[in-house]
């Protein structure tokens, strides 16, 4: 796909640069803020609108550029930090428009109108809401970026927080997640620990971060009632996926971003559509909707145990880096033995 190519591509010209780069029209980051100062200001506040999706992306790129000092131990490159998921979920939002407004009452988002609108009626805008708005206010709280940020946020949307009191008022457990990897990150720089421990560990305060914002998402529930219901249990399902990319401590690098994101739907789901048997999306887009809805199967099967008995066989270093090769294979792979799947997570905890 030509997609995947060009960020493919980009990836390996990312190797030979010193910073974050421009990226491809489909991160449009050639179009984003480099600098804070880029932002608006109010008197010293620099004022930022997570409604757009140019200042919001801008947030994933500061944010990738203010930690790759501290990312050696995930790899000698730019392109090696933690955090190349974010942009790359964002990107996929705005592609397959699920982040315009599901209720039709706005124009906001729509293609031939106003396409970076990222309307705060959408499930999944909420949803990235507070696995980019609050972690981009911690990192300037911890010195990443610089203080006196404050968001832009429309009115009768109470569950939004616009400054680190703000949201650290509103939800303390997820800003305590996130100071705790920006401290993570620059304690790392002197830790004696091997490369691949240092690396594990950053991973786990950075899963950390990244589910209790997805799980405090909760809060957006009430915005799923304007989506057909396969699209629905997609979300469902694809939030439940991430217990488990979090359990193993992906490494989402840009490589490996850019391999997860590419087989994701292309568009929002609709009745009638039925997995993997939906005409117009891709082979590889149908075996992503039909693993999502697999595992969420087995999981109901087992009473909600599956969840636990993964994050219990993902025990050690050794273990988490074979639970991110059966992720791959899973995921990817078509001709993966799912049914072995149970069976070797059994196994797994039995070497714990």
């Amino acid at each position: 796909c030509v997609f995947l190519g060009l960020l493919l591509t980009c990836a390996a010209t990312l190797c030979s640069s010193a910073v974050v780069p421009e990226q491809t029209v489909s991160l449009l980051f050639a179009q984003t803020a480099g600098d804070l100062n880029e932002f608006p200001k109010q008197g010293e506040t620099v004022v930022v609108n997570p409604w757009h999706y140019l200042h919001r992306m801008s947030m994933n790129r500061l944010m990738i550029a203010s930690t790759a000092p501290f990312m050696g131990s995930m790899g000698p490159n730019p392109s090696d930090g933690c955090m190349w998921g974010l942009p790359m979920q964002l990107s996929w939002l705005l592609n397959s428009g699920r982040l315009a407004d599901p209720t039709g009452q706005t124009t906001c988002g729509v293609e031939t109108e106003n396409r970076m609108c990222i309307s705060p009626n959408s499930w999944w805008a909420c949803q990235n809401y507070f696995v980019s708005v609050i972690p981009f206010l911690c990192a300037a709280e911890q010195g990443m970026l610089g203080a006196g940020i404050q968001m832009e946020n429309p009115d009768g949307f109470g569950d939004y927080c616009s400054t680190y009191a703000d949201c650290s008022a509103k939800y303390p457990e997820v800003v305590a997640k996130w100071d705790a990897f920006y401290q993570g990150l620059k304690a790392s720089v002197d830790s004696t620990l091997p490369d691949n421990e240092k690396k594990d560990a950053l991973l786990g305060l950075f899963w950390d971060g990244q589910m209790t914002s997805m799980r405090t998402a909760a809060v957006c529930k009430d915005k799923q009632s304007s989506y057909y219901p396969v699209e629905t249990s997609f979300a469902n399902n694809w939030m439940i996926s991430a217990e488990y990319v979090a359990g193993a401590r992906f490494h989402f690098n840009l490589e490996n971003a850019v391999m997860f994101a590419a087989p994701m739907p292309t568009r929002l789901l609709k009745e009638g559509d039925n997995p993997p048997d939906i005409a117009d999306l891709t082979p590889e887009e149908n075996h992503t909707l039909t693993t999502f809805s697999w595992i969420n199967r087995i999981d109901k099967a087992l009473l909600g145990k599956l969840v636990d008995l993964w994050h219990r066989a993902m025990c050690s270093v050794s273990t988490r880096e074979k639970g991110r090769d059966m992720m791959v294979q899973l995921m990817l792979n078509p001709a993966y033995a799912t049914d072995n799947f149970v069976s070797i997570i059994t196994e797994m905890i039995i070497n714990c």
